[in-house]
Formats: C-alpha cells, sequence, structure tokens
C-alpha cells in the first residue's frame, strides 16, 4: 500500500507582508529539523529521516483527542515548532513551547507567525519548568530524553511542576524490545536476578558520540523506557507508536529518601 509521504500543510492566514520573500526567508532560517510545508514550501524536504515528523507522527496522531478546545499545552524541546503547531490547529486555548536552541524557536515563530496560530514560545530549558507556574492538560515531551544529563530528573520535574493529566513521550531505544518480569526485589546475593538478561531495564550511556551527535547521552532499551515512566508517576495508557507512548499523570507517594525534584540553587553567593 503507498503511503502518501507529503508533509502537513500549514496555509498562511494571509498575504505574506509586503516585500517579504516567502522560500528566502525559510532558507535563512535553514537548517531545519522539521519538515513544515509553509504555503507550499517544504523547510526540509531533504531531511534524513524522511518527511520528519509527519512520517512518525501520522502512526500516533489518532491517540490524541481531535479537540483540545479549552487545553492547556506544553510543548518541552519544541524545535521547529511542528507538534506546537499541530497542537494549536486542534483547538488547544494554550500552548506555550519552550526549547534551549535559538534557531529553531526562530523556526517556529516564523511558522506559528505566518499560520496565524498565537503560540507562546520561550527560551527556556527544562531544568527551569518549575518556573511556569502552572499545570498542564498535555505535555509534549518527544524526542528530547536521551539528549539530557540527568534524564530521570526531568520526567521527575515534569510530574512535580508542569503535568496535571496527559504526557506524549518519545525517546530513542536501543537493545531488546522484550520486556522482562521483574520482581519487586532481589537479596543482595540472589543470582536470579535478572540483570544480564536482555529485557531487564537498562539504558546506555554514550560518553562520546552516536550518530555523530555529542548530546546523546542516555539511550534506554524499551523496558527502561516504561520502567522511567511508570517510576516517575506517569501510568503507561497506550503505546501508538515503536517508541511513543501516551500516558496519564498519577500520583506518588513521597519516597523514603524524599523529593526527587530539587532544584540547584539559582541564588548567587553573597561576597564576605
Amino acid at each position: 500500500m503507498l503511503i502518501d509521504e507529503s508533509s502537513v500543510p500549514i496555509e498562511l492566514a494571509s498575504d505574506p507582508p509586503d516585500g517579504m520573500n516567502l522560500k528566502q526567508r525559510i532558507e535563512e532560517l535553514g537548517p531545519w529539523f522539521h519538515n513544515i510545508r509553509i504555503n507550499g514550501i517544504e523547510t526540509a524536504p531533504s531531511h534524513f529521516l524522511g518527511n520528519y515528523p509527519e512520517v512518525k507522527y501520522r502512526h500516533f496522531k489518532d491517540a490524541l483527542p481531535r479537540d483540545l478546545s479549552g487545553w492547556s499545552v506544553l510543548d518541552i524541546g519544541c524545535s521547529s515548532g511542528f507538534y506546537s503547531l499541530e497542537m494549536k490547529k486542534r483547538g488547544a486555548a494554550q500552548v506555550i513551547a519552550i526549547d534551549t536552541n535559538e534557531r529553531y524557536l526562530d523556526q517556529a515563530q516564523f511558522a506559528a507567525q505566518v499560520a496565524g496560530l498565537e503560540i507562546d514560545f520561550r527560551h527556556m530549558a527544562i531544568w527551569e519548568i518549575a518556573k511556569l507556574g502552572q499545570k498542564f492538560d498535555l505535555v509534549i515531551f518527544m524526542g528530547v530524553l536521551y539528549h539530557l544529563r540527568h534524564p530521570l530528573l526531568a520526567l521527575d520535574l515534569i510530574h512535580e511542576h508542569a503535568a496535571k493529566n496527559l504526557l506524549l513521550f518519545q525517546t530513542m531505544q536501543r537493545g531488546s524490545r522484550v520486556i522482562e518480569a521483574v520482581a519487586e526485589d532481589y537479596d543482595f546475593t540472589d543470582g536470579r536476578a535478572p540483570f544480564d538478561k536482555p529485557g531487564f531495564p537498562k539504558i546506555h550511556f554514550v560518553e562520546q558520540r552516536y550518530s555523530g551527535d555529542p548530546t546523546n547521552w542516555w539511550i534506554p532499551n524499551r523496558a527502561c523506557s516504561e520502567a522511567m515512566l511508570r517510576s516517575s508517576g506517569f501510568r503507561i495508557e497506550s503505546q501508538p507508536e515503536e517508541e511513543v507512548y501516551l500516558c496519564r499523570w498519577q500520583s506518588l507517594a513521597l519516597p523514603p529518601d524524599g523529593s526527587h525534584c530539587v532544584y540547584p540553587s539559582q541564588d548567587t553567593p553573597e561576597k564576605g
């Protein structure tokens, strides 16, 4: 069966401002990581992953509510803004999108502007999300976890400070896709602990680079991805795509060692 590989079109709300060469502006803002069609012009037609992220999105877009009227959405690591735009097109009342890459934010802001969609783009790291001062109906956390030095802390912070209902999560996975049955506890000397089995939750640390990217730090297997979500207070409701999970926030009892959501001090020490 043939699959339509065209990108999701984002149509201009009005004609471009006088003197604007749309194609030239798209090229000036490049390279783009998201392939978005703006008034018929694709932003990343030669993407190494194909028509990305639409080629992935088509497999899980129906897992999300079609009508997001009245919903608040936080897009963490929004890149060029594909998912933020899609959620706004579904009627979300509020979309806040954060990233630490200024070029991506410029791209996303431009795409939203020409599409006539109101989205609040901010230069912000995930470690700062408590500063937003609100929790969201939907948090999008796609393609970010493996770029972080402290991935489990990131999930803990989302649970504590940002999510109140749904989490759309994706991470690159490597290793076995088998899920090993794991007991609640193992004795220190118990040789039955399945640490060496392929389906035991494992996360691979990349000291140098993976795929030429020095920010690919941690890459979990499937069992580890799911265990991390559960451990951070997210109940997995569906897995509509191989690496994508739709999760629901649930309350967690305070662990014996205290809260896991600890922020480093942002205050500058006073000079004595």
